[in-house]
């Protein structure tokens, strides 16, 4: 024996205490900050919550090739739709803190943390890095649809009870929430039938398969092709693209539905990596090819930096679980 009366266990408190404290200082961060300067030294993969083919899905991917050129490395989308845009989590929540993982996140994952069982929290979990955009929403029907207002909607589900099929981008989206305050918050019965993805859903309300859609505004080209019929518009204002289109609220319904979205990591990210990441990505969504882009789809940059991107992500968590409350769809406790 050595004669060292300090037991082996309380030797390792001790050690963990002063790396605690190192750590706090900042001096056991030289690891992290040269896994900065090197980053990305390999290809970063951003997760699309959504199906492949759709407005979010195109988009992102120009965006990703044009920050790919700044970052030095590819940005790889891959996809994972369905269950409203929240499949991505679970990805974020188990992704190591280094800036290889990121993925778009919809508001939807907001809202979904308040009315499903979920093993995942969209503010724990993740490191908002950017806001790029946001998309609004509109009710559609195929141009040979009969359907040519919104009250027609309503005199055919009064008239014929169950039989009216309208179709969302998934369960729990903006879409289906504005449905439920349409029509059965006015006694009112329709057939839900929700999609993985926007390109799915116009293009099941296009060949009829559904009497009419409620989407994102991924719509366009096939509103202006003629293939589809904008209804009305679920934002604040009218759209400068289809003037004549009225919104809820010129109808008399106190209702907008706004989603925007951005890009995060899982939680711990860096801030230096964010920085990064942040940089390459603002570039991107302000190069005139993902403009344009973005144009197609009746979108528009709404560029917020980390700090003021993170602030609209704990509102849009509070202003969710308001109304998810409001409309009775929260999560029950116990089994």
């Amino acid at each position: 024996m050595n004669g060292d009366p300090v037991s082996t266990s309380r030797r390792g408190a001790l050690r963990a205490g002063v790396a605690a404290a190192l750590g706090a200082s900042g001096l056991l961060r030289p690891q992290r900050a040269l896994a900065a300067r090197d980053f990305p030294s390999r290809p970063i993969t951003l997760w699309v919550p959504w199906a492949a083919g759709g407005a979010t899905d195109l988009s992102m991917r120009v965006l990703a090739d044009l920050a790919s050129r700044t970052l030095g490395q590819r940005v790889v989308v891959e996809n994972r739709g369905g269950a409203g845009g929240t499949l991505t989590m679970p990805i974020l929540q188990t992704a190591e803190p280094d800036g290889y993982t990121i993925s778009q996140l919809p508001q939807t994952v907001f809202r979904a943390v308040h009315a499903q069982r979920v093993t995942w929290d969209p503010i724990r979990d993740t490191t908002p890095i950017i806001q790029i955009s946001g998309v609004t929403f509109g009710v559609l029907v195929a141009e040979s649809s009969r359907f040519r207002s919104l009250n027609d909607l309503f005199d055919f589900a009064r008239e014929r009870p169950g039989e009216l099929s309208i179709a969302t981008n998934g369960v729990g989206t903006s879409p289906h929430i504005v449905l439920e305050e349409l029509f059965t918050a006015r006694g009112l019965k329709y057939i839900h039938v929700p999609y993985k993805g926007v390109a799915e859903q116009v293009n099941a309300v296009a060949s009829g398969q559904v009497m009419a859609g409620v989407g994102s505004t991924g719509f366009g080209p096939m509103v202006d092709s003629g293939r589809l019929r904008l209804l009305v518009l679920l934002s604040a204002q009218r759209s400068q693209r289809w003037p004549r289109v009225p919104t809820l609220r010129e109808l008399g319904f106190d209702i907008v539905a706004q989603s925007p979205y951005g890009l995060a990591g899982p939680r711990g990210l860096p801030p230096a990596i964010v920085e990064i990441l942040h940089d390459a990505f603002k570039k991107a969504m302000f190069d005139p090819q993902f403009v344009q882009e973005l144009a197609k789809y009746d979108q528009e940059p709404d560029y917020l930096g980390p700090a003021d991107y993170a602030r609209q992500c704990r509102e849009m968590y509070e202003k969710e679980r308001e109304i998810v409350e409001r409309l009775g769809l929260a999560r029950r406790s116990g089994p």
